[in-house]
């Protein structure tokens, strides 16, 4: 397993890190791991625009946000 050694490291930021490790019932290594593996594991959004075969070509220059106004003001 590899070993990471961060300097510099503000007071405040350990202290929060400490703090959030406690609260998890995790070492402060374990917590900044868990950290870690969150933020690099997270799956990037994608766009709708970026599928294919989907129209895009047809929403390519639409407003999501007041396609989505007209359609719930049509249900009334």
């Amino acid at each position: 397993m590899a070993t990471l050694n961060v300097e510099g490291l503000p007071d405040p930021l350990y202290d929060r890190l400490r703090e959030r490790a406690r609260a998890n019932h995790r070492s402060i290594a374990q917590e900044v791991a868990h950290i870690l593996s969150e933020v690099l594991e997270e799956a990037e959004s994608a766009s709708l625009l970026e599928f294919q075969g989907l129209g895009k070509e047809i929403w390519a220059d639409a407003d999501a946000a007041e396609h989505v106004e007209t359609e719930r003001r049509s249900w009334d």
